[in-house]
């Protein structure tokens, strides 16, 4: 049963003039950037908890949306037929890709081994759909947040069943993900923090976290999974202090338990901001240190001050991050996931085409931007150049390891003072961005 049926068989490019607001004015998935189409630099990929799952409740109010495919009880037949729904929506957007958590595709049940059956009866729907669409699974995860279980969090609980569950939960999100021919897994800490230290054990807590995920490592290992593990960063929300708090965080407690040489981070904009950094910081500490790997592409509403999860359509934003990401060689196997979802006040259904069109459009137009920077060179040719004194000299003897404090005490005392600094020229340089815009 169609439920779009006042959208267009294919979203189609229709240029930036077209008045359409069911079209695209900027992303052409077949259009080459730097030597790839689109489609494959971006990796779009939609959210199944807030497009297909959000019902648009907020603290102060049960949801406004209007949903035709949601039935009046959560059961694996409603589970099922929202798959069809899922992928209308999909095939018809043109994303090649998207992601669950095990509870949003289908319903839990009284016991996990009812859990598990519910979820196998859903996967088959789900692979029966990406076969038929071609329709990728970007990556997979397990909600290991809502269930009252999971109060005191989950690989972190004080708790050792709730550890224990979680890892049962997590062991079948692997192979289910492994079977839909997931790219990736991702874990997100929705409940690993602590909201008082008096009660808090963190340096066990942090250990447990530890452990479990060497435990989700040797596990893939023995089924053979070769997907991409992914840890998200978040700083608060719902805790009030979280362990995964941003990029640097994240890879020092990779670093730190050694597991850098499996794991590395899907980063998202509203963490960033959260946590006090632009996305363009994330991605840059990620992205330099190595463990870039997928995004989760939304924005906040900085007057807010929480994760509002809304779609990005700001395309200064978009360029910081598609200069990012290109710098660093892309995203795959990761991609651009929108993990974002329609206002409260956007109840209709066809208001998840405006939202994810709009999303798509703003990093097509970052992503030609940051191409177009890139080639001019007028950008890397500044920053080259305010950064030329370690090029030779004292700099280069600096940077190759040469230089001790005693040689450089050496060159002070006979020079007798700095060679005065270069102007940063930071407006001349936001006035250079806007000439791309």
């Amino acid at each position: 049963m169609a439920v779009f049926t006042d959208v267009p068989n294919k979203i189609a490019f229709e240029g930036p003039r077209s008045k359409n607001p069911l079209s695209f004015r900027h992303y052409d998935a077949n259009e080459v950037v730097e030597g790839k189409t689109m489609a494959d630099h971006l990796r779009f990929s939609v959210a199944y908890w807030h497009t297909f799952r959000g019902t648009g409740s907020d603290p102060f109010g049960p949801g406004t949306a209007v949903r035709p495919w949601e039935g009046p009880v959560d059961n694996v037949e409603n589970a099922v037929n929202r798959v069809k729904v899922a992928f209308e929506f999909m095939e018809k957007l043109g994303a090649g890709y998207y992601c669950f958590h095990d509870r949003d595709v289908a319903p839990e049940g009284k016991t996990l081994a009812e859990s598990h059956k519910n979820l196998d009866a859903v996967v088959k729907a789900l692979k029966d759909e990406q076969q038929r669409t071609g329709i990728k699974l970007l990556w997979g995860t397990a909600n290991l947040f809502s269930n009252p279980r999971y109060m005191h969090g989950a690989a972190t609980s004080c708790n050792a069943d709730t550890f224990a569950y979680a890892a049962a939960q997590v062991k079948k999100a692997i192979e289910v993900t492994q079977e839909l021919g997931g790219e990736n897994y991702v874990f997100w800490g929705g409940r690993e923090g602590y909201q008082n230290l008096f009660n808090t054990n963190m340096k066990r807590e942090i250990d447990h976290l530890g452990r479990f995920m060497h435990m989700a490592v040797e596990y893939a290992k023995e089924i053979g999974f070769k997907g991409q593990f992914l840890f998200e960063p978040k700083p608060k929300e719902p805790t009030k202090h979280q362990y995964d708090f941003d990029a640097a965080a994240c890879i020092a407690f990779l670093r730190a338990y050694g597991l850098e040489k499996h794991v590395k981070l899907n980063i998202e904009t509203n963490h960033a901001t959260l946590a006090g950094h632009t996305m363009m910081h994330e991605l840059e500490y990620a992205g330099m240190q190595g463990f870039l790997g997928s995004i989760d592409a939304n924005t906040g509403d900085l007057l807010l001050g929480w994760d509002t999860d809304q779609f990005p359509t700001d395309i200064y934003l978009t360029t910081q991050c598609m200069l990012v990401i290109l710098k660093y060689g892309g995203l795959a196997p990761g991609g651009v996931n929108f993990d974002a979802k329609v206002r409260r006040e956007s109840f209709e259904p066809v208001d998840l085409f405006h939202a994810h069109i709009g999303g798509m459009d703003a990093f097509a137009r970052g992503l030609k931007i940051a191409a177009a920077i890139r080639a001019d060179g007028q950008l890397d040719k500044i920053v080259q150049e305010r950064y030329s004194s370690f090029d030779s000299g004292v700099g280069a003897e600096i940077e190759s390891g040469k230089a001790t404090f005693k040689s450089l005490e050496k060159y002070m005392l006979d020079k007798g003072e700095i060679t005065p600094n270069k102007s940063g020229r930071q407006e001349m340089i936001e006035n250079l961005i806007n000439t791309y815009l």
